[in-house]
């Protein structure tokens, strides 16, 4: 009997959600393994080996393996910075670390077949957002999303949380590491920056309405200050040269607390925060809160209130396992349903990484890479709020956004983006040499399909006064190749997925 036929629609719907868009290399895997299958591999084989071409690139990345305290003491902020000078050493900038973290996170982005793993990352650390823009966070986020976020992503999130909760990026983003319990003498704290007085909320707000319960989780604000209570001395050790968790005892409230109704027995110990987070990792408003944030960025901006509830109750059922909860969802009806296609806008950094798998670029990442996504509103690892970037689409479709993607998408394919090389004529083969021939080529190329007639109408007009210009001068150019592919990304269909 034979097999079923390609379903290269199907195979696009897929990359455009589990992955960063179709590549030719990445519908050539999902020929060869069927949607399911590869699906399947992409669910059951996180951290599979990189490719060496990709590996390499990373290696000259020195940051991305060094430890917080090794990044304070290479690349020293400003003050240890003018010591060292006047030792007679040179150290290197912090901005380093910034542009190698971009540029591993477009790598790898770009690059690497774990194309649901790099997703996950991109959507976990924006919900557990912190800002490298903060003060000394600037050192800690590369360890924070390669020691914190990547290796629990298809773990289990009651992990994922503590993970975070944990680490020095996040204590220090949202001031834990400063929250002692009410009536501490300043005295008693060893490191006098950390001993401001009296308790700090910021982290015990964030972590009900932001990373569990949801703004309408059923808290209320004594919880708040209960949960805050619970993390007193949750802090670290030298945040300014070699952060480290610590548990700071003698700032630590002992006194029972209420949280949600349930009672935390007071002690003298991290126990009561962890208990916590063991009660909002299990709470259904934590699963409907996370439910229906995955619905929103795997299926529609406004997800089915069905598949939210479905999809949270695998979530409670299977105790937080994040694989379980990722095949609920992609197995889902909603999921493959027609009118969840093609209906989502992308991000800047989707955007961008979405066009350079489909032109098959050959990507060395430059500072001008980086700064064209700060351009279109999404400057890597410095969302401004601890809500991250925005999830739905209104925020990215607005006239400044949208110019600089097509002023992107034209440098690109003309050769003036630094770091990237394309090879346009490599990517179709048009039946004749004439311009629609090319635009409905590289539409079904780069689109996934044949360019809408306004898009078509829209291109063929912009080559018509093109060449009406050139014959006013008497000259006579060949179809425009690069104008055609950059405006066939900056089209209404390449900005959804």
């Amino acid at each position: 009997m034979a097999s079923p036929a390609f379903d290269e629609a199907r195979a696009v719907h897929v990359l455009r959600r589990m992955a960063f868009g179709p590549s030719p290399q990445s519908l050539a895997d999902l020929r060869r393994l069927g949607v399911e299958g590869w699906m399947e591999t992409q669910l059951s084989r996180p951290g599979a080996p990189l490719p060496p071409r990709l590996e390499a690139k990373l290696q000259t990345l020195p940051t991305l393996t060094m430890s917080m305290a090794d990044l304070v003491r290479e690349y020293p902020p400003k003050r240890q910075r003018e010591a060292a000078l006047k030792d007679g050493r040179t150290p290197l900038r912090p901005a380093l670390i910034g542009l190698e973290q971009s540029a591993a996170k477009l790598l790898r982005a770009v690059e690497s077949p774990n194309q649901l793993e790099e997703v996950l990352v991109d959507f976990w650390f924006n919900h557990f957002n912190v800002s490298a823009d903060k003060g000394a966070t600037r050192w800690m986020v590369t360890a924070y999303e390669r020691d914190a976020i990547r290796p629990n992503v298809f773990g289990n999130f009651r992990e994922l949380l503590g993970a975070t909760a944990r680490h020095p990026a996040m204590l220090f983003y949202l001031d834990n590491w400063r929250s002692v319990r009410d009536g501490m003498p300043a005295r008693l704290t060893r490191e006098p920056e950390a001993s401001k007085p009296g308790l700090n909320e910021n982290y015990a707000r964030e972590l009900l309405e932001l990373h569990t319960l949801g703004v309408e989780g059923g808290y209320t604000q004594q919880d708040v200050r209960e949960v805050a209570r619970c993390f007193t001395g949750w802090s670290i050790r030298a945040p300014r040269k070699a952060p480290a968790f610590f548990f700071r005892r003698r700032a630590h409230d002992a006194d029972d607390k209420q949280v949600l109704g349930q009672r935390i027995p007071g002690r003298r110990s991290l126990a009561d925060g962890e208990q916590v987070l063991d009660l909002l990792a299990r709470h259904p408003a934590t699963a409907r809160h996370l439910a229906s944030k995955l619905a929103r960025r795997f299926v529609s901006d406004t997800p089915p209130p069905a598949l939210v509830e479905r999809v949270a109750k695998v979530f409670l059922d299977s105790d937080g396992d994040l694989p379980t909860v990722y095949r609920a969802l992609f197995q889902s009806p909603e999921f493959w349903a027609p009118e969840a296609r093609a209906v989502k806008v992308k991000t800047p950094f989707e955007f961008v990484v979405s066009a350079l798998r489909a032109t098959e670029a050959e990507v060395t990442v430059r500072p001008r890479l980086v700064q064209s996504l700060a351009k279109m509103g999404e400057p890597l690892f410095r969302a401004p709020a601890p809500t991250g970037f925005p999830e739905g689409a209104a925020p990215w479709v607005n006239s400044g956004s949208l110019v600089a993607r097509l002023n992107f998408s034209l440098e690109l394919v003309s050769g003036r983006m630094p770091g990237t090389e394309v090879a346009l004529k490599t990517l179709a083969t048009p039946p004749e040499p004439t311009e629609r021939a090319w635009v409905d080529a590289l539409g079904q190329a780069l689109l996934g399909a044949p360019p809408s007639e306004e898009t078509r109408a829209t291109i063929l007009d912009a080559l018509s006064k093109r060449a009406e210009a050139a014959s006013a001068v008497g000259e006579k150019r060949p179809v425009d190749v690069p104008l055609i592919a950059g405006l066939l990304l900056g089209s209404p269909e390449f900005q959804k997925q």
